[in-house]
C-alpha cells in the first residue's frame, strides 16, 4: 500500500483537486474529514464531469465548472474499504472480483493509506524479481 495516501477534503473545488492528481501523478484521492474515509475522487470522475468539449464553451467557460464545482459533488460516497490487516491475497481478489482500480486501507474508521494496482504491479515486480515485498499483510512503498 502507499501510506500515508495523498487525500483532500470533501469541500476542495475540482479544479484543486485535478491539479493535485496531476502533480502526484496518481488516479484517486481518497477523501477524507477529520481523519475519516468519506469518500474517493478518481481520475474518471474528474473526466465523467467534464464538460463536452464538443459542444461550444470557452476556456474560461470550462475551467469554472472545475472551479465552481466541489469534490463532495462528484465523489463516490463509503467506497469499499479495506483494512490494513488483510491478507494480501484478499485484497487482490476483492479488486479483481470489483474491477476497482485501489482500495483505501482504513483502521478504527481513519485512513491510513491506499492500495492501488500500481502497488500490486510493484509488489509482483519484487516477488519475480526476489526482493522482499515486506513484513506487513498490505506492503508499503
Amino acid at each position: 500500500m502507499t501510506a500515508p495516501a495523498v487525500s483532500i477534503a470533501p469541500k476542495t473545488a475540482l479544479l484543486d483537486a485535478a491539479l493535485l492528481l496531476r502533480g502526484s501523478a496518481t488516479r484517486h484521492l481518497p477523501v477524507v474529514e477529520g481523519g475519516r474515509l468519506v469518500g474517493l475522487l478518481t481520475d474518471r470522475d474528474l473526466q465523467r464531469c467534464a464538460p463536452s468539449r464538443l459542444i461550444p464553451i470557452t476556456e474560461d467557460a470550462y475551467n469554472e465548472v472545475f472551479a465552481k464545482t466541489m469534490v463532495e459533488r462528484v465523489m463516490t460516497r463509503d467506497p469499499q474499504t479495506v483494512s490494513s490487516a488483510m491478507p494480501l491475497q484478499e485484497a487482490v481478489t476483492l479488486m479483481q472480483q470489483t474491477k476497482y482500480g485501489c482500495l483505501p486501507v482504513v483502521d478504527d474508521e481513519m485512513l491510513v493509506g491506499i492500495l492501488t494496482r500500481g502497488d500490486l504491479i510493484d509488489a509482483l515486480e519484487k516477488l519475480l524479481s526476489g526482493s522482499p515485498i515486506g513484513k506487513s499483510p498490505l506492503p508499503s512503498n
